[in-house]
This record gives structure tokens, sequence and C-alpha cells, in this order.
């Protein structure tokens, strides 16, 4: 029960993380209007920090994805 209640939450943070993102250009962000900025210099440190917190957190769910198929398997 624990497991599933971590994976919701790091599903919901996963998808607000994502979303916080600059669009990178060339992709669907282009069609929306995202790709008319550019920025000149290099990544700034929040938006590398932003890239680690959402490294950590998709593993954190890729984790909990693992460790409840297991369970399951293990209850069957």
């Amino acid at each position: 029960m624990g497991f599933s209640i971590a994976l919701i939450v790091f599903s919901l943070l996963l998808m607000l993380l994502v979303l916080m993102h600059k669009g990178k250009g060339g992709g669907l962000s282009d069609m929306f209007g995202g790709g008319m900025q550019s920025s000149v210099g290099g990544s700034s440190v929040a938006e590398r920090n932003l890239d680690r917190i959402t490294i950590v957190t998709g593993l954190l769910w890729f984790a909990c994805i693992v460790v409840l198929g297991i369970l399951m398997k293990i209850n069957n």
C-alpha cells in the first residue's frame, strides 16, 4: 500500500518537474511557440538543479515500479 501511494506521489511530482523544464527546441515546444526564445548563455544553476531533481525523482519512480512488480509477483 505504501509503495502505491509513493508511486502516485512520484508520478505527480515527475509530471510537474517535466513541465517546469524549458523547451530545447525542435520538438513539440516549437509548435506552441516555445522555440522562439533562445538562451545565449549556458544552463543556469537553477536549470541544472531542476535536471538533477527530475533525474532523482525519475529513478525513485522507476524503483517504486520495480518494487511493486516484485511484491505483486511474491503475493500471487
